[in-house]
């Protein structure tokens, strides 16, 4: 009995969820035209945008290029700063080697001119007193000779006590 039960009940509930189906209208159609239109505008309004965005891409490539171009420029100028101060050193150390030579010539000229000029003056002394050295036992022999005739001279004497070689 219950499968009977079960049976009436599945057949008198399959009729009470049954449909009838509905048929399409003028209305339907137009919303679905409409609803077309709306997407085909939509489509539109969004190559706009995708216009929009790669008008914005190209720019901001042109202007990151324009940035990049830039910094090309500046390290350029900082190579050519770079350049000029190092032709800078150069010039200065060669500057300051050149003051270094010049100063090392001129007192390298003064000492060998002190040399030179005083080796002349040395030999002359050198002489000189060689010669005083010989003439000194002639001198020497000239005064005990003057002494001499002091004594018998008063003239004479008188001279050398003046001169105090007496």
């Amino acid at each position: 009995m219950k499968k009977i039960f079960v049976l009436i009940i599945l057949l008198l509930t399959d009729k009470a969820f049954a449909q009838q189906s509905v048929p399409f209208t003028l209305d339907d159609r137009d919303r679905l035209i409409k609803i077309e239109q709306r997407l085909i505008e939509m489509d539109k309004r969004f190559e706009q945008v995708d216009k929009r965005f790669e008008e914005l891409r190209a720019d901001m490539n042109a202007r990151f290029e324009q940035i990049d171009k830039r910094f090309e420029q500046v390290d350029k100028r900082f190579e050519q700063v770079d350049k000029r101060f190092e032709q800078q050193m150069n010039f200065l150390w060669i500057l300051t080697t050149i003051f270094a030579t010049v100063t090392a010539a001129a007192l390298g000229f003064a000492w060998w001119d002190r040399r030179t000029m005083i080796r002349p003056f040395e030999t002359k002394v050198r002489t000189i007193e060689e010669e005083i050295a010989l003439n000194k036992k002639d001198i020497k022999n000239m005064v005990f000779s003057f002494r001499e005739l002091a004594q018998k001279d008063a003239e004479v004497a008188e001279i050398l006590k003046k001169y105090n070689l007496l």
